[in-house]
């Protein structure tokens, strides 16, 4: 990726890392007074057994899981087989996901951004590393997470990433998300379940199918930018970007850009 094209989105995200409150933690929204106000998004196959298909979402599990109907979760445990997007239980999975990260050819973010914004990256992540500790709950140091073990396991490596992993890093270090880390989105929270119960598992992509739409986006398209409203008094330091998709993207490779 060439640092004209990275460069400016970068600079962009990074322009957005300025005094911004964090909304107040006020755990997950209210849970709807019945089951008929749940949207189910389960469809059936009628066949013989019943097959369904579920749509996820990829937030922690905790911020959705009252809102899943009753329907939903019985279909869940009824079924012996289940496949996911992709298999991230598997080792090989997370570490597939880790490599297609990296620049090509043992090349450094040095290398292909400009100084300056170099430099105004690495300051940013100096600045999160140090307020980590502040982010973090009560419920993750019980359970033996530490400030620098997280940040490693958001951030590690990153000189060696490409631009676009880089700012989809940047862009989700702040304390909301920081203080939702240990808990596994849903597609993992089912993923692991579907093993306790001795289901059999799988997956209908292959790691290169998420990978291959990000690292060959066009990013000559424009980065819109929420920028903050004047009367927001400054608590932290957050980035917000949309991404504006090249034509004919799908939008299961959507999904994989906006993933965390």
């Amino acid at each position: 990726m060439h640092a004209a094209l990275a460069g400016p989105l970068l600079a962009a995200l990074l322009a957005t890392t300025r005094a911004r409150p964090q909304p107040p933690d006020r755990g997950q929204c209210r849970p709807p007074g019945s089951q008929r106000d749940l949207n189910s998004f389960l469809w059936t196959i009628r066949r013989d057994p019943p097959a369904y298909l579920f749509g996820t979402i990829h937030v922690p599990y905790t911020r959705v899981w009252d809102f899943i109907p009753d329907n939903s979760k019985a279909a869940f445990q009824a079924s012996t087989r289940v496949y996911f997007e992709l298999d991230l239980t598997d080792p090989y999975t997370i570490s597939a996901l880790a490599s297609c990260q990296l620049l090509p050819h043992g090349e450094n973010l040095q290398d292909v951004l400009p100084h300056e914004l170099y430099w105004r990256l690495k300051r940013h992540l100096d600045y999160v590393k140090l307020m980590m500790p502040s982010w973090m709950t009560p419920a993750q140091r019980g359970k033996g997470l530490y400030a620098d073990y997280l940040f490693n396991a958001i951030a590690g490596n990153w000189e060696r990433k490409r631009p676009v992993w880089v700012m989809l890093m940047v862009n989700s270090l702040t304390e909301t998300d920081v203080r939702s880390r240990g808990v596994p989105v849903l597609d993992l929270y089912l993923a692991q379940q579907a093993e306790k119960m001795k289901k059999s598992t799988g997956a209908v992509e292959r790691v290169e199918e998420q990978c291959h739409p990000l690292n060959g986006l066009n990013f000559s398209q424009k980065a819109f930018l929420q920028e903050p409203q004047s009367d927001e008094k400054p608590k932290a330091r957050v980035a917000n970007l949309h991404l504006a998709f090249p034509e004919g993207l799908g939008t299961r490779d959507q999904e994989a850009v906006l993933r965390p």
